[in-house]
């Protein structure tokens, strides 16, 4: 399938936010230009926790037809070559119930935080996965910038993320912090390792990962300590451009 590469068993997934992009902003023209290049070389891939739709105001209205694989949600919705894999559903496997036991208490939690501010959508319900922060998504980039800071004095994701573990113990659950402002839950076994589960019959000899969250917790890190991974930590977009070059050196 991949021989018009020049190293057609080797591919390199990324991570969007923080990897191929500032958080929650856009790719740049170089990073575009360079992972055009890489292509004629490797297949290429994104795995990101965000939907589909995050992904495209990132990378592009041409995601699907720029990257071999897309996979969002950690893979749970994937594409190959512009075509949807088999996905999973979230609601389908923690039910009704259960679910509504968790956002009650996800957001009364919240309702008692004190934070500098709050804004909207505390809860964004995904197809594999919900998203939660406790400032609320619809934050400008000046109050998640922020918001980041202060999480990082005050702990106030790990604090949630505890209290969670405490109270839905019962269910097989992980918790995922990643980008600025929130944190992922999902099923164990449903993190970014889950998107390998495409690759399986590709045969593929080297696989790499570049990803910014690969801190024990974050959300890059299943996937970068796997086994058949070869990872890369980033912390910025400019990072993950010179791990490339001095990888593939004078072929991209």
């Amino acid at each position: 399938m991949w021989e018009d590469r020049k190293h057609p068993r080797t591919i390199c997934l990324f991570d969007v936010d923080g990897t191929l992009t500032p958080p929650r902003r856009s790719a740049t023209p170089e990073v575009k230009a360079l992972l055009k290049r890489l292509r004629k070389v490797c297949v290429i891939g994104f795995v990101g926790g965000s939907d589909l739709s995050k992904q495209v105001e990132q990378l592009g209205p041409d995601v699907l037809s720029e990257f071999d694989y897309c996979f969002a949600e950690n893979g749970l919705t994937a594409y190959r070559l512009g075509e949807q894999l088999a996905s999973q559903s979230f609601i389908q496997w923690i039910g009704e119930e259960d679910y509504k036991k968790l956002v009650n208490f996800v957001l009364n939690y919240i309702s008692d935080l004190k934070l500098p501010q709050k804004r909207g959508t505390f809860i964004e319900f995904r197809n594999g996965m919900i998203n939660i922060s406790p400032i609320g998504r619809n934050c400008s980039h000046a109050e998640r910038d922020a918001f980041e800071v202060y999480d990082k004095e005050h702990n106030i994701r790990n604090y949630l993320v505890n209290a969670l573990k405490e109270n839905f113990a019962h269910l097989d659950l992980t918790y995922s912090i990643g980008g600025q402002i929130s944190f992922d839950v999902f099923p164990t076994g449903w993190d970014k390792t889950y998107a390998l589960r495409h690759l399986e019959d590709q045969n593929f000899d080297v696989i790499h990962f570049f990803g910014d969250k690969t801190f024990e917790g974050g959300n890059d890190h299943e996937i970068y300590t796997h086994p058949l991974v070869t990872g890369h930590t980033v912390r910025t977009p400019d990072d993950t451009m010179r791990i490339l070059t001095e990888i593939f050196c004078e072929e991209t």
